[in-house]
Parts: structure tokens; C-alpha cells; sequence
């Protein structure tokens, strides 16, 4: 273990020590990730149709990461900036983990979770919150393409954002 993760973490074997002592090492032992986010899909049936061509949904920005593969699934940190769906724009840091199958030298896939927090000028008007997303990857290689579903109600929520990452 780093010297880092031992300053953050208890050195137990306690779930929460545990957990603290792998994200501790993603940071420190992981690579360095680019995100570019570039998509948001409003699920058509949850908003009129005069709402939907309100919608920007070309959510083009920029992140940086840092992320590694432990016992064949990935865990990784993130953090990135992008215009959201009303063109405002959006921060976003957090934590994510997927677990792989598939050959992780060629073509991949992924299922997971992130836990984060993020700002919008629609929520809370910048005020930050936390939250929690399922996350899937189609990756190859060291190329990956990203969505989360983000629920939500009428008018409200119910779209999947992508993003792409470059692990180097």
C-alpha cells in the first residue's frame, strides 16, 4: 500500500477501510484517463415535443481521470465539466467502478456504479449534491464508450448521457 492511501486509511480489514485503501490506490497507482462527454438522449415518451426541441443534447465537454483494472474490473475517479441539457454548464467529480468481462487487451464490456456530485443551475441553482448512477462501457483496448441512465419522472430526468474515455 502507498504511503498515501496509509495517511487516508485505516489499515483494517473493515469494508470502509477497504474500500478507502482501493480508491486511495486508483488515485495514486492508477493512469491517466481524458473524458469527453458528448451526448445527452432524452427518453422521447417522458417530455412533449415542444420540451424535447428545447433540449441541447450535443452536451460536448472535458474531463480527467485517473483509473485502474483491479482483479479484471475497473475502478476509477473522474472529474468533468460539459454543457447540459438547457446549454448551462454542469461539474461533475466522483467515483466509479464497473465490473469487466470480455479480454481486456481487446474488445470488453461493462456494468456499474458511480457515487458523485455534481451542480446544475436547474437543481438547487448550483448548490452541490450528491448522487448515485448505474454505469455500462463498451471499451477496447484502452478506448471506451460510456452511458448512464438518469431516472426521473415527467417531464424530468429519464435520459441517458455518454461519454467516451481514453485511458493513457
Amino acid at each position: 500500500m502507498t504511503s498515501n492511501a496509509n495517511a487516508l486509511c485505516d489499515d483494517s480489514a473493515s469494508f470502509i477501510d477497504l474500500m478507502c485503501q482501493r480508491m486511495a490506490k486508483t488515485w495514486t497507482e492508477g493512469k491517466s484517463d481524458l473524458y469527453l462527454p458528448f451526448y445527452t438522449y432524452h427518453i422521447r415518451s417522458a417530455y412533449s415535443d415542444e420540451k424535447i426541441d428545447s433540449f441541447q443534447e450535443n452536451t460536448w465537454g472535458l474531463g480527467y481521470g485517473r483509473s485502474r483494472y483491479v482483479d479484471g474490473n475497473w475502478d476509477g475517479w473522474y472529474g468533468m465539466y460539459f454543457r447540459d441539457s438547457h446549454s448551462k454548464p454542469e461539474p461533475i467529480i466522483g467515483y466509479a467502478h464497473q465490473w469487466m468481462w470480455g479480454n481486456l487487451e481487446r474488445l470488453h464490456a461493462g456494468l456499474g456504479y458511480t457515487v458523485f456530485v455534481t451542480a446544475r443551475s436547474d437543481i438547487m441553482h448550483y448548490i452541490p449534491f450528491p448522487g448515485i448512477l448505474p454505469i455500462a462501457s463498451i471499451n477496447y483496448n484502452k478506448l471506451s464508450v460510456n452511458t448512464t441512465y438518469v431516472p426521473g419522472g415527467e417531464g424530468n430526468g429519464n435520459v441517458f448521457f455518454f461519454w467516451s474515455r481514453l485511458n493513457f
